[in-house]
């Protein structure tokens, strides 16, 4: 016959001892803590198709479960809120304000967003070409432009300190052919080739409200866009911007032997300068090569194409592989409840 009350006795006497109350609360813990060891991570994008669910994929495939992948789902957005995501890839803030502002939340509760939104939202086009003469990196010389058009909501009394430009100075510092191109915003939009002065005011004037730099030209032998992923891969790619979009990765280095090891060595060199002062972590910078010297043309590409119908097939296994691999040591690495986010040397002051 059982002593119900010796079993309980004895039962009592086995969770109240020291050594079974250790073990309890270590199997507490373990389990509290692999109940957090699966991260989550999530790319938000817009009309493209092949990357974003690719990334997916890959990322599920070597996540081994620990990180698993998705498309970002958002069906409300509350100030402060975290929405579970450790990761997330940003493919299309640029053009929506609330998907910025969704990524902004995200960071604020310790998500590490790629890229850096608040430092997208402040970069542009003119401050890198700066930021590039003060790091030694090779940049075609460059101005800006006011805009043509006074922008809403301002009067002459509001420019009062800008004086008169002094065009002659540029013109002969720039020279002609040249390029006049937004000093803001990407995807080709809004760049024209000018030959001469009037040619240059003439096409001002199709450029409204827009902030406008003119920028020499260089006459290149060869031309490259490079992918950076997490400020460490680099993948160098031969291109041809003259092409048409879907032609422009059909070409291959003009270069060959030891000037084009030498002249693929120092692209990736000040590649990797670049991005590390920009903070960017998915990026493409573009260099033309004009006597042996690589140029960097164009370095804030954010969001840069990686669709497989033009940068073509092995261009985009070699992202979406790297891409999938950096994001999933971005999430081991995440610390719940901490700041994630990182950011450029130039802002941490060590540029």
């Amino acid at each position: 016959m059982i002593d119900n009350n010796k079993t309980i006795f004895s039962t009592f006497q086995t969770i109240s001892n020291p050594q079974t109350i250790q073990t309890l609360k270590q199997f507490k813990q373990k389990k509290q803590k692999n109940k957090h060891i699966m991260k989550k991570v999530g790319i938000l994008f817009g009309m493209e198709d092949t990357f974003p669910w690719a990334f997916i994929d890959r990322v599920n495939q070597l996540g081994n479960g620990e990180v698993v992948a998705e498309a970002v789902q958002i069906n409300e957005l509350n100030q402060g809120e975290d929405y579970g995501y450790a990761v997330i890839i940003d493919r299309i803030s640029q053009d929506v304000p609330f998907y910025r502002a969704y990524l902004k939340n995200a960071a604020l509760n310790g998500t590490y967003v790629i890229n850096n939104p608040f430092w997208w939202s402040a970069d542009e086009k003119f401050f890198n070409n700066c930021l590039m003469t003060k790091i030694g990196i090779p940049v075609p010389k460059t101005y800006l432009l006011p805009s043509y058009e006074r922008p809403d909501d301002t009067t002459e009394k509001s420019f009062r300190n800008l004086q008169v430009i002094n065009w002659e100075k540029i013109f002969s510092e720039i020279g002609f052919p040249a390029y006049m191109k937004p000093f803001a915003g990407g995807g080709w939009k809004s760049v024209y080739r000018v030959e001469n002065p009037d040619d240059l005011f003439a096409k001002h004037a199709e450029t409204e409200q827009l902030v406008m730099m003119l920028q020499e030209e260089i006459v290149f032998e060869d031309y490259y866009r490079v992918y950076c992923l997490g400020r460490k891969y680099v993948h160098i790619m031969p291109y041809e911007p003259r092409n048409p979009h879907h032609l422009r990765y059909v070409t291959e280095s003009k270069y060959s032997g030891e000037q084009l090891e030498n002249i693929l060595k120092t692209i990736h060199d000040y590649t990797i300068k670049m991005n590390e002062a920009l903070g960017y972590d998915f990026n493409t910078v573009e260099f033309a090569v004009k006597d042996g010297i690589p140029y960097a043309i164009d370095f804030c590409n954010p969001a840069p194409d990686a669709d497989i119908n033009s940068v073509g097939q092995a261009n985009f296994d070699w992202i979406v592989e790297n891409a999938a691999k950096y994001a999933i040591e971005k999430a081991k690495e995440h610390k719940d409840g901490a700041q994630n986010i990182d950011w450029g040397n130039f802002v941490k002051g060590k540029f």
